[in-house]
């Protein structure tokens, strides 16, 4: 009689992650429609951007502080992943603050603009887009708060950590669309 070989058991992912994958996917072609009215409105317009809408020092600086945030968010869930529950929330609370002060900088920016949504097409677009975004950075900063509730509730450990995936993966998310949205709003044009 022959011997089977056992086959390891296959490791699945976890439902959480497959469902932010669907939900990133979702809301890509959300903001994928946000840049269509962009460049659709662009293109129909004869005056567009005001001429001090562009990359200047302290649009720069927060978006390197939002980018950076991805990295810190990253280490840490690999902290998490070590096992390292205290790392990992010193790590999420600096992600926390820096994805609050990209917020405030986004909220004195809506103040100071000289338009309104109101104004223009650009004006629509602008506070469309950059208005979708800061919720999406909003909603991931309360996300945050909900991890750092569970991590002081022992929810989260080396083997448990599906949760903050899949915030890790949403943070990321945010992160790349403002890539863009900068791309087009300030350089683009």
């Amino acid at each position: 009689m022959a011997t089977r070989a056992r086959t390891p058991p296959r490791e699945h992912l976890p439902l959480l992650v497959v469902g932010i994958v669907l939900f990133i996917g979702s809301e890509l072609m959300f903001f994928a429609s946000l840049f269509g009215m962009y460049f659709t409105l662009r293109a129909q317009s004869s005056h567009w951007a005001p001429p001090d809408i562009k990359v200047d020092f302290v649009r720069l600086f927060f978006t390197l502080v939002l980018l950076a945030s991805s990295f810190t968010m990253q280490m840490g869930m690999h902290r998490l992943k070590q096992g390292n529950v205290a790392s990992f929330k010193r790590w999420t609370w600096l992600t926390w603050l820096m994805g609050a002060a990209f917020l405030g900088a986004q909220g004195h920016e809506w103040a100071t603009v000289p338009f309104q949504i109101s104004t223009n097409a650009y004006g629509s677009a602008f506070f469309a887009m950059t208005g979708f975004h800061g919720l999406h950075v909003f909603a991931g900063l309360m996300i945050m708060l909900v991890i750092q509730g569970r991590a002081a509730a022992g929810a989260y450990s080396a083997n448990e950590h599906a949760g903050v995936e899949v915030a890790t993966y949403y943070w990321h998310f945010v992160d790349v669309v403002w890539i863009g949205l900068f791309s087009t709003i300030f350089i683009v044009r």
